[in-house]
């Protein structure tokens, strides 16, 4: 009689493994085997990080194998399961992959495709089609589309994190790492302590300084000692958290009626105002946007202000970023002066101040709430709906979503909403920060996405005139490591450009994006793809606004090149994955080396800090 071992390998997360029923069925080309019973309860197999193997004998040859079903039947109460993988070797000592990945809960069941990657059209068995097709139709149920706000990217129907699809809840090691961080952030910044300070007015700006003093490295202190001064100010619009706002400026707007006199003192190379806008040695930050959004009233007993500034830069002879000019609003006119570097320190302070405030709020509504998490839930969510677990981008881009769509329904839950902490500790809190959204999405783009183009459309890109902008260099780097992975994945599975036109699930992807995930912009996003350099661009945004465009303007802790779930068995993308990884390295030296001896070194994008997902 033919006979197939099968070995099982349970997850090592907290609570992975399982004392429930667990059967096995083989489904070959030919035949099945019968359905087996690999675990009795309290027998101690599917423990955590276990690998158990099995005997399998079948009455006749199966024929290729093409699938295997695993079920979970309850024994007392419901223990969830954490299945890895499965290898079968058969009786011709042949060894077939089955990754898994996934967590098994209540009476379910899986059934699984061996690990090579396919295309749809490369599908030829009706096994295999029929498998494909059923995944989709039952993950299209799972996976819904729900507005959120209108005007908003759509989110997952979902309104707790315990109503998500338990394969992209928090595993427990994350949901634990989640309170430690925050009871940390607490810790840290006393602000259990100094609660009241963010909902009334400071004294002094010693108040300020308290709120840090237990945050102790070499950069905090270097800024805290230098936090007044134009140079650090105007740092931070290029190196700083949110180092998207800056622009050349080429002219001078209506608005913002400076003129040579006023600015006189401040231009160092004796040369008149539209001299050195012609030498592109001016830069504008305009946040327009904030102009109109509805200010904090949550507490009747807190009065809460917003500006929309206007923030004239000037490098000077030593290249560095300078403040010369400040208007707190849009419309010009004598209760709206222009603040210079030449009035009274604290009234130049302030305008200053007042700035920054406005880039917070721009930065953790627009360029970090939108896009970078928002964004990367309505790709998470298309690719869970339209491509099916063989296809070669959902293995390619599940890394990159991973807990994504569960750090944002937590956010929807608890920072975001209603009376949550936006509205407790933020300026835009109780309704404004849906304002920002909404009004920011109305100039969304797809190719404002696309990394190099967005920083030639803000005039940041030459190196020359800009050579301590290192959001840009590194980020370049990154991009083009991320642009020569993905070029080497698609090679591996689409021969041409007729290849991507005819796989339709690659186009569903797309159109599910455009038409119901960005419905509110989908004009600017793609309905499809035609060639091999469309889809490799796509895939390079989804991967690197969810890596690196979210570790420039946050942080990271799950690095950007690690791929510790082998979705991928196929030796040319190991070996595309093992390139990746040096020319990240590569990357990661270079940053290192620049660093070396600066007192404000920048290291948000260095591959070694850059997290695979939006998961924080």
């Amino acid at each position: 009689m033919p006979n197939y071992t099968v070995t099982v390998a349970t997850g090592s997360q907290w609570f992975a493994g399982t004392d429930d029923y667990i059967y096995l069925t083989l489904v070959g080309s030919e035949s099945c085997s019968e359905r087996t019973l690999l675990d009795k309860p309290l027998y101690n197999d599917f423990e955590r990080g276990a690998v158990d193997s099995y005997d399998i004998s079948v009455g006749e040859d199966l024929g290729e194998i093409e699938l295997v079903k695993i079920e979970k039947k309850k024994y007392w109460v419901h223990d969830d399961w954490y299945c890895k993988y499965i290898t079968v070797k058969t009786p011709y000592g042949d060894y077939i992959e089955f990754p898994c990945f996934r967590w098994l809960v209540d009476d379910k069941e899986v059934i699984l495709r061996d690990g090579r990657a396919r295309l749809p059209q490369h599908d030829k068995t009706g096994v295999a089609k029929q498998h494909r097709r059923k995944e989709l139709e039952q993950r299209q149920k799972t996976y819904r589309w729900k507005e959120w706000h209108p005007g908003f990217p759509m989110s997952i129907d979902a309104k707790a994190h315990s109503e998500l699809p338990r394969e992209i809840q928090f595993d427990s090691e994350k949901g634990v790492d989640f309170v430690l961080n925050y009871s940390k952030a607490i810790e840290n910044l006393y602000i259990n302590q100094f609660m009241h300070m963010f909902q009334s007015s400071w004294g002094d700006f010693e108040d300020f300084e308290r709120i840090f003093m237990r945050i102790k490295n070499t950069i905090s202190e270097y800024v805290m000692e230098h936090w007044k001064e134009d140079f650090m100010f105007g740092y931070q619009f290029l190196n700083g958290c949110n180092p998207v706002v800056i622009r050349k400026c080429t002219e001078i707007p209506d608005k913002f009626p400076v003129t040579q006199k006023i600015l006189e003192a401040s231009l160092e190379r004796g040369l008149t105002l539209e001299e050195e806008l012609k030498e592109g040695n001016i830069f504008i930050a305009d946040y327009e946007l904030l102009d109109g959004v509805t200010p904090n009233a949550t507490d009747p007993c807190t009065i809460q202000y917003l500006a929309a500034p206007i923030c004239l830069l000037y490098k000077n002879s030593q290249n560095k970023i300078m403040p010369i000019a400040i208007q707190l609003g849009q419309s010009p006119g004598e209760d709206n002066p222009i603040f210079l570097p030449t009035d009274d320190e604290h009234d130049w302070l302030l305008a200053k101040i007042w700035v920054r405030s406005s880039d917070f709020h721009v930065h953790q509504t627009v360029t970090h709430l939108l896009r970078t998490h928002l964004i990367s839930e309505v790709f998470g969510i298309a690719m869970f709906r339209q491509l099916p677990a063989v296809h070669p981008v959902f293995k390619l881009l599940l890394p990159h979503i991973r807990f994504t769509i569960a750090i944002n329904t937590k956010a929807r839950e608890q920072l975001i909403c209603e009376c949550g902490l936006f509205d407790k500790a933020n300026g835009t809190g109780g309704g404004g920060h849906v304002e920002l959204v909404q009004k920011s999405m109305k100039n969304f783009t797809y190719r404002s996405l696309c990394f190099p183009e967005a920083i030639k459309a803000r005039g940041m890109d030459s190196q020359e005139e800009l050579p301590y902008y290192f959001y840009r260099d590194d980020g370049c780097r990154v991009w083009e490591a991320v642009t020569s992975f993905v070029t080497d994945v698609v090679n591996i599975y689409y021969d041409n450009d007729k290849t991507v036109q005819e796989d339709v699930e690659i186009q569903a992807f797309v159109k599910d994006v455009c038409s119901f995930g960005m419905y509110e912009v989908g004009i600017k996003f793609p309905k499809t793809l035609r060639t091999k350099e469309q889809l490799v661009e796509y895939l390079t945004i989804v991967i690197f606004t969810a890596s690196a465009q979210h570790a420039g303007v946050n942080f990271g802790q799950l690095f950007l090149g690690m791929y510790p779930d082998e979705h991928f068995i196929e030796k040319p993308v190991k070996d595309a994955m093992v390139k990746f990884c040096k020319n990240l390295s590569e990357v990661t030296k270079v940053i290192k080396n620049r660093n070396e001896g600066k007192k404000l070194p920048y290291y948000y994008l260095s591959p070694d800090r850059i997290p695979n997902s939006v998961a924080v």
